[in-house]
C-alpha cells in the first residue's frame, strides 16, 4: 500500500468558470463554505501536502496556508496545465488530483486509486462512474499519477495537445470504477451547485 506521506494532493481551481458567469468557482460558497474548503477537508486525510493550483485571487487562496501555483502556459489551458504545474513541484512519488468543485469526492480517492496503481504496476490510475444504464463514464481529472511523468506531459503539452484522454492513452493507465454516481458531479452552473447542497442536505 502506497504510504500517505508519499503522495501530493493537488486541487484544480485554475478554471474561467464560464457557466458559472466567470466567477471563481473554488471560491462559490456551498452550504455557505468555499468550495476549496470543501476540497481541502476531503483530501487533507488522503495525501501528506496539498497544492493549490489557481490562476486568479491567489491571495484569497494562499490563506489556507497551502502553495498556490498557477499554470505555465496561457489562457487558462485546461486540467493538464494544472497537472503539469503540479507535477513541476511535487516532492513525493506520487500526484493525486481533483478539481475544487466537486464537493462530494470519496474520502476513499486515494486508497482505491493507489490499490489499483500498486496491482498493475501502472502509471496512471483515473476514477470512472457507472450509471443506471451500466454505462462507465471516465471522471479523469481525479487521478493518481506517478510524479515522474513530467517530462511525457510537458513533451505532450509541447505538440499543442491539450485532451486529457489523448495523453492518458499514452501511459500504462487504468481505472476504478466507484459505485456512486454523484461523487465526482462538479457545479458548472448555479442549477447544479443548488442540486448537489440538496444532495448533501
Amino acid at each position: 500500500m502506497i504510504p500517505i506521506n508519499q503522495i501530493t494532493g493537488l486541487i484544480l481551481a485554475g478554471g474561467r468558470a464560464q457557466r458559472m458567469g466567470g466567477t471563481d468557482k473554488g471560491l462559490i460558497p456551498f452550504h455557505g463554505r468555499p468550495l476549496i474548503e470543501c476540497a481541502i477537508d476531503a483530501l487533507r486525510d488522503q495525501v501528506g501536502w496539498i497544492l493549490i493550483n489557481a490562476n486568479r485571487n491567489i491571495t484569497k487562496y494562499s490563506v489556507y496556508g497551502y502553495s498556490v501555483i498557477v499554470d505555465e502556459t496561457p489562457d487558462f489551458s485546461g486540467p493538464l496545465a494544472g497537472f503539469s504545474a503540479g507535477l513541476k513541484i511535487c516532492k513525493t512519488p506520487y500526484l493525486l488530483t481533483s478539481p475544487c468543485d466537486s464537493p462530494l469526492l470519496p474520502l476513499d480517492l486515494g486508497a482505491k486509486l493507489a490499490e489499483e496503481l500498486e496491482s498493475g504496476n501502472y502509471q496512471l490510475v483515473y476514477a470512472s462512474t457507472k450509471d443506471l444504464d451500466g454505462r462507465i463514464w471516465s471522471q479523469p481529472v481525479f487521478c493518481l499519477m506517478r510524479s515522474d511523468l513530467r517530462d511525457s506531459l510537458n513533451e505532450f503539452l509541447s505538440k499543442g495537445n491539450l485532451k486529457i484522454d489523448r495523453w492518458f492513452k499514452e501511459l500504462r493507465a487504468s481505472t476504478v470504477v466507484f459505485e456512486n454516481t454523484e461523487a465526482f458531479t462538479n457545479v458548472n452552473t448555479p442549477e447544479e451547485l443548488k442540486h448537489l447542497e440538496d444532495l448533501s442536505k
